[in-house]
């Protein structure tokens, strides 16, 4: 089951407020959409999940996203969701794009102030920093408070809270 992916933006659909807030593909393609991202890891090496929310330049939620990673760091589960969040924005025709994370390690790396030191994560990084050279334009990623995180630690811990829900009901 790793690997899977799970998005929440059908719910969305069925409710009239969040049916305002979907925006046609034109609209998308011209956007500035932020991607809050977060990974989870239960034990260390152990259990993980990324998660990644995208929101337009109102606050308007545009993809919840969620996936189980199996055994993975946490530092590793930060990158896998920096990296969710950015897959889906270039598919979405996103052009320019602002990361936010509450990984400080990851940030720094990201925007040159780190180096990155752990064999583990420079494939992880490199592809963090061949998908942001794909947009028209990026704004630093940023550093942000767990508490201004919380919609993304959800979907990370979704992720790992479903795959073992299923995993249960499997055996």
């Amino acid at each position: 089951m790793s690997g899977f992916i799970l998005t929440r933006l059908d719910d969305r659909r069925r409710s009239i407020g969040a049916t305002i807030r979907i925006l046609n593909v034109e609209n998308q393609l011209k956007m500035h959409v932020t991607i809050y991202s977060d990974g989870a890891s239960r034990k260390n090496p152990g259990p993980a999940g990324a998660g990644a929310v995208l929101v337009d330049e109102e606050g308007n939620v545009l993809e919840e996203l969620a996936k189980y990673l199996g055994i993975a760091t946490n530092n590793q589960a930060e990158y896998q969701g920096a990296i969710l969040g950015l897959e889906k924005a270039l598919e979405m025709g996103v052009k320019r794009v602002k990361l936010r994370a509450d990984s400080q390690l990851m940030i720094r790396q990201i925007r040159g102030e780190y180096r990155v030191k752990n064999p583990a994560l420079k494939p992880l990084y490199d592809r963090v920093m061949m998908l942001l050279s794909r947009f028209e334009g990026y704004d630093p990623p940023e550093h942000i408070r767990r508490e201004q995180n919380r919609e993304a630690d959800a979907q990370a811990n979704r992720a790992i809270d479903e795959y073992e829900r299923d995993r249960q009901e499997a055996s």
